[in-house]
């Protein structure tokens, strides 16, 4: 199982107001180019994206349907990928102090994903985990608005109390 963790400097709040806009899926999710409501009122459970995958000349037309949501805290997603299968992507937000710790949980549940998973496979899912926890961290940080907090510390001099 794919498990990576990242501390993205906002609150929680502001971390599922991404998550729970799937307009903006395919801003923070690795590989996808685009992104549109198919059924249900996202991320309601059943509700469904499709979203559209590049790979060189190839595009590939998937879909990706709520299957838990506890709002605010966690959004489990059924990855449905076509002849390569489907993958359980799990998504939790923890509250620390004034952050948000988000916990992402990826592994293939149906089709080749799921026959083909193996070491190698492991490691690509990590990296486009770091990739995307990355971007969600951007979008949340930086373009979030007032809903950003600053970094608790307080600003001081360049070079004043710092190691």
């Amino acid at each position: 199982m794919a498990v990576r963790h990242r501390l993205i400097k906002t609150t929680p709040q502001a971390v599922w107001e991404v998550l729970a806009d799937g307009t903006r899926y395919a801003d923070w999710v690795v590989g996808t180019s685009s992104s549109t409501p198919r059924r249900g009122r996202w991320p309601e459970v059943g509700a469904s994206i499709g979203y559209e995958v590049s790979i060189g000349p190839v595009s590939l037309h998937n879909e990706t349907v709520v299957r838990r949501c506890e709002e605010g805290t966690v959004l489990e997603l059924e990855a449905i990928a076509g002849p390569l299968g489907t993958a359980r992507v799990a998504i939790e937000l923890r509250p620390w102090g004034e952050q948000c710790l988000v916990i992402v949980d990826e592994h293939p549940l149906r089709g080749a994903g799921g026959f083909l998973h193996n070491m190698g496979v492991e490691a690509v899912i990590q990296l486009r985990h770091r990739a995307m926890l990355a971007r969600l961290a951007r979008l949340c940080e930086g373009g979030a608005g007032e809903q950003s907090r600053p970094d608790p510390a307080p600003a001081s001099e360049p070079g004043a109390g710092r190691a």
